[in-house]
């Protein structure tokens, strides 16, 4: 376990499957510090919001149910459980079902206001703390000492999340159909009012495409001693 000689924020952003989660959990692991997977929680909204029948046009009926709903993450097996309104739906919010419509949820702006207020929430007790999502290091947390933007190409995050579906006994999606869905992802993501998904001006871009997750966590390790050096 590497410890650091203070407690800072890192922020990990970067497109659909491009190992943010992963590899965020790792580097957390590493310091002791805590981890937050933003991208779960726009994932449990839009669980809730389908199984709810409210359409992404609906603003006020998304942001009313943002508010109410309770969303936390707990130590469980396989890394992390999430807790939505007390009910485990790590599974749930990782099918083939949600990463479809979890970009046009995830873009209205109501919903992105309410969520970024609990994330910061996180961090008032000044313990060390490494998020990931698309707009931690541009909204959440402007002021992290430590940004990565983490990426891949298309057709390298297509195969890993087919590799991850296998693995967990998922089939709704070929190989070609994921890298279709990943590629639409990033234009909506990019491309969205709120919030887009963009590096932060001094933020480290980092293609993961030809690297193992141990090259990555190593470059990310090393530019967080390079910090607080």
């Amino acid at each position: 376990m590497d410890r650091l000689s203070k407690a800072i924020q890192i922020a990990i952003d970067g497109p659909a499957s491009s190992g943010k989660s992963t590899i965020a959990k790792k580097i957390a692991k590493k310091l002791a510090y805590v981890y937050l997977d933003t991208g779960a929680m726009y994932r449990a909204i839009t669980l809730l919001a389908l199984d709810g029948h409210i359409p992404a046009e609906d603003a006020d009926a998304l942001k009313a149910l943002a508010e109410a709903s309770e969303i936390t993450f707990e130590p469980g097996e396989n890394g992390q459980r999430v807790l939505v309104n007390g009910q485990d739906q790590s599974e749930a919010i990782r099918t083939d079902r949600i990463s479809k419509e979890v970009s046009a949820y995830s873009a209205v702006s109501e919903v992105r206001q309410v969520l970024v207020e609990k994330q910061r929430a996180y961090t008032q007790n000044g313990q060390g703390v490494v998020m990931d999502g698309r707009d931690i290091g541009t909204v959440v947390l402007p002021d992290a000492e430590v940004k990565i933007f983490l990426t891949a190409s298309a057709e390298e995050r297509g195969r890993r999340r087919f590799l991850e579906n296998q693995a967990k006994g998922y089939s709704e999606m070929n190989l070609e159909d994921l890298i279709e869905d990943i590629k639409r992802r990033d234009l909506y993501d990019s491309t969205r009012e709120d919030s887009p998904l963009v590096p932060a001006d001094d933020a480290v871009m980092l293609d993961s495409s030809d690297l193992t997750l141990e090259e990555v966590e190593d470059s990310i390790l090393a530019e967080i001693h390079r910090v607080i050096a």
